[in-house]
C-alpha cells in the first residue's frame, strides 16, 4: 500500500525535477526519496480503492441505519396506539 503511493509519488517527483533539470538526476534525489518513504511509512494510509471501498461500506450502514430508525418509529407510534 506504502509502496503504491511513494512510487507514485517518487514518479511524479521525478518527472517535475527532470522537467525542471532536462532529464539530468540531481544531486540528493535519491535522499528525498528515502526521506519520503520514511514519512509515509509512519503514516497510516490507504489506497484510493480502500477508501472507496470503506465508503460503500459507510454509504450501505447508513442506509440500513436510516431504515431501521423507521421502523422504531412506527413500532413506536403503533404501540402509544395501542395503549
Amino acid at each position: 500500500m506504502n509502496d503504491k503511493i511513494l512510487e507514485g509519488l517518487s514518479a511524479q517527483f521525478t518527472q517535475v525535477m527532470n522537467t525542471l533539470n532536462n532529464g539530468a538526476e540531481l544531486p540528493g534525489q535519491s535522499q528525498v526519496r528515502a526521506m519520503m518513504q520514511s514519512a509515509l511509512g509512519k503514516m497510516d494510509l490507504v489506497t484510493r480503492d480502500e477508501f472507496d471501498a470503506q465508503s460503500a461500506v459507510l454509504a450501505r450502514t447508513r442506509t440500513l441505519v436510516e431504515q431501521l430508525e423507521k421502523r422504531v418509529e412506527a413500532l413506536e407510534a403503533k404501540a402509544s396506539t395501542e395503549q
